[in-house]
């Protein structure tokens, strides 16, 4: 399923872009040993400064957990020491020790002490990349997160992941999300490599029949991003901040990469692990990339790829972000190894030639992480360079085979 002869050229088997991948992944991962923080990882400035005031985050401490442990699995040396402390900084001040599960931030730190299924799904994905890395102390926190998981968050009714509660496990909150359910799906894929358990695989499944599968492929591959507890679509959520970082107004093309990317993953897992897949996974995919491409690339007379669009496909946020076109490149490649069609090679080339121009930052370190519609850098949205995880997966993705977790396969490369 990896293997698809191809009959032109392609830079996935070129080796000098081999070299270059990797090359921007040491050098995205140098930038991100500064976020070190003494309960986790914190959000870095542009310069890769951590301000004075920077407190460790879940979010950015799973994320930089993960990556830091694909590095170590890779064979680079110099990040057991973070992956490990970012494991104990999960272990330890960021989890919940009284209810269980995970907080935004460290108590003392926030006012905020919900557990939302978004933050669970990295903590599980860190938790399972630190296992493949062979880290103390993982196994047990891998196990916390998914006894939270099955307890608290899957739900076998809906097929699919609950959003959120308050700090003791009530008051559940009345929203379901694609965003949440979409990293969950990638944690599940971790967490069946890690386990051995066939029974993340379907869930998984479960997942992206109702997202992608009952709601995307009928609204044109249009991914609705907010629904209620039936998962009936609110399409006019948050129609008064249409820029929230994690629940914007409208549809999201960065997200219908994302999915068209882990669609296929799952396919090719299922299908490794022997597993029945349906057919539609491949055309949901390739339909999810081409309304996104359609849409969301070029469409306001500049290049790049918007933030949002209406539900008539026009663009509501036109700033770019850095994670939307990593996600783009990553679902190229991938769609490129799955069919083996020219098209996808050319979108991929598009994507990284933008990248590299006005993303990567050769002069600070990292990348820019937005634009603004004149694809001049600004902060509106994401201020500071905070992320590795994305931009580092992108540099990795395009060389590993689809059918294992990032982590899993670096290992059985090595």
């Amino acid at each position: 399923m990896d293997h698809v002869n191809r009959g032109f050229s392609s830079w996935l088997g070129a080796p000098g872009h081999k070299a270059w991948l990797a090359h921007e992944g040491d050098r995205l991962l140098a930038f991100a040993k500064a976020a070190r923080l003494p309960q986790g990882f914190g959000n870095l400035d542009d310069q890769g400064r951590l301000p004075a005031d920077a407190v460790a985050e879940t979010m950015n401490t799973a994320r930089m957990t993960h990556s830091f442990a694909m590095a170590h699995i890779n064979g680079l040396p110099g990040f057991a020491a973070l992956v490990d402390h970012g494991v104990a900084a999960l272990a330890g001040p960021l989890r919940d020790a009284e209810h269980g599960g995970w907080f935004a931030k460290p108590l003392e730190h926030s006012t905020d002490t919900g557990k939302a299924a978004y933050l669970h799904a990295f903590v599980a994905l860190a938790a399972s990349s630190a296992v493949v890395a062979r880290r103390p102390g993982a196994q047990t926190l891998l196990e916390q997160a998914i006894h939270v998981i099955k307890q608290h968050f899957w739900s076998e009714e809906e097929g699919a992941m609950r959003e959120s509660f308050a700090r003791d496990w009530s008051g559940e909150e009345a929203y379901r999300g694609a965003n949440s359910n979409m990293h969950s799906t990638e944690a599940f894929l971790a967490l069946a490599d890690v386990t051995g358990d066939a029974q993340w695989l379907d869930r998984a499944l479960h997942i992206v029949d109702r997202v992608i599968h009952q709601h995307a492929a009928v609204n044109n591959h249009q991914v609705i991003e907010h629904f209620d507890p039936q998962w009936q679509a609110v399409l006019e959520y948050n129609h008064d901040k249409p820029d929230d970082a994690f629940r914007p107004y409208g549809t999201t093309p960065g997200h219908a990469f994302e999915w068209s990317r882990l669609v296929l993953h799952l396919e090719a897992a299922r299908h490794k692990a022997k597993l029945s897949s349906p057919s539609w996974l491949l055309a949901d995919a390739r339909g999810l990339f081409e309304n996104a491409c359609r849409y969301g690339w070029n469409v306001d007379g500049a290049p790049g790829i918007v933030y949002t669009l209406d539900w008539e496909n026009r663009p509501v946020v036109r700033h770019r972000l850095h994670w939307t076109h990593a996600e783009a490149a990553a679902a190229s490649a991938a769609l490129l190894q799955r069919t083996g069609e020219e098209q996808y090679e050319t979108w991929y080339r598009v994507f990284w030639e933008f990248n590299e121009t006005l993303f990567i930052d050769r002069e600070q370190g990292s990348w820019r992480h937005e634009l603004n519609p004149q694809n001049q850098p600004s902060a509106d949205i994401w201020p500071g360079k905070p992320d590795l995880y994305h931009a580092y997966q992108a540099t990795l993705l395009p060389m590993l085979p689809l059918a294992q977790s990032l982590a899993t396969a670096l290992a059985r490369l090595s």
